[in-house]
């Protein structure tokens, strides 16, 4: 499975891209919006393999994806993709994480999103992506908002880690409608 854009290939995860994964997935600055059980070597190990694995999987319902530079494919900045397991036919949540040394540069989760979202709306022929974040996580809202997705619901904090940083949980959405009326401006 591969994706391209102008600067980025988005594919398949290979085992090679095990020690950057878990090296970017280690950086303190990958925890702030993260569980604090979930920022452990055995979880992030865990997470590569159920990657590798749902690549496997037949029919596909989760396509999450190492973002690496198409003039150096060796070099990991992130991954991203859509996950259906749980959604009904015709949805999937929208994630994209990027390496923290690749926050803010150039707009790369923008161009990631974009492909991401028309591979889902195109080839996988879905009717609607949401997604999830954390109230402060500006980065997701503004890209959100760029692709021209709306909030649906605020809900209070699903967790004591966020409910002590006085955070809550945002769901944001897009149809194919809204999708394709912002493409076309």
């Amino acid at each position: 499975m591969e994706i391209v854009t102008k600067r980025f290939l988005l594919r398949d995860f290979i085992e090679a891209d095990r020690s950057s994964f878990l090296d970017y997935q280690a950086d303190p600055r990958s925890h702030v919006f993260r569980e604090p059980s979930k920022a452990s070597l055995e979880h992030s190990t865990r997470l590569f393999e159920s990657f590798r694995t749902w690549a496997s999987e037949h029919p596909r319902l989760n396509y999450q994806l190492a973002i690496v530079q198409r003039r150096e494919p060796s070099v990991l900045i992130g991954c991203g993709g859509l996950r259906g397991r749980g959604y009904d036919a015709g949805e999937m949540e929208l994630g994209i994480e990027l390496a923290p040394n690749y926050w803010g540069r150039y707009a790369y989760a923008i161009e990631v999103g974009r492909a991401l979202l028309e591979f889902g709306f195109g080839e996988l022929g879905l009717e609607v992506i949401s997604g999830f974040t954390v109230s402060a996580n500006v980065r997701i809202t503004r890209l959100a908002e760029w692709v021209g997705a709306e909030v649906v619901a605020t809900y209070p904090a699903s967790s004591t880690w966020m409910a002590e940083k006085g955070w809550n949980e945002v769901e944001w959405r897009i149809t194919r409608e809204q999708w394709q009326r912002r493409i076309a401006v």
